[in-house]
């Protein structure tokens, strides 16, 4: 699918008026929710491309006791993944993932091992 043309934004309600008019408004209306589900899905995936840690920050957090599996978390659910923040002092590690249309997030550590 990724020929597909995705609906404009701006045309979108003139689009909506017409298909309804023809009597195919549940057809478009589903097209263009599908779609926007999928690009959601795709921007949520890249994103977590960018930021997740990768397998040797995962060892180190390891070697210092810190724990990496997210089911060890009481607030923390499974499709989360481990992200670096620069904050001030310094960098640290917090569990990340999406709730709704917004990103929650719960600290871990310092990046830094001689920091606690």
């Amino acid at each position: 699918m990724p020929d597909d043309p995705k609906p404009d934004p701006q045309t979108f309600p003139r689009t909506w008026s017409i298909a309804r008019s023809l009597g195919v408004g549940r057809c478009v209306c589903r097209v263009a929710s599908d779609w926007k589900r999928a690009q959601r899905a795709e921007d949520v995936a890249a994103k977590r491309a960018a930021d997740e840690i990768d397998e040797d920050a995962i060892a180190d957090l390891e070697e210092r006791g810190f724990e990496t599996d997210p089911e060890a978390y009481s607030d923390v659910p499974s499709k989360a993944y481990i992200t670096i923040k620069e904050t001030k002092p310094g960098y640290h590690y917090y569990w990340q993932w999406r709730e709704g249309d917004s990103w929650a997030n719960e600290y871990i550590g310092p990046a830094d091992p001689n920091r606690r």
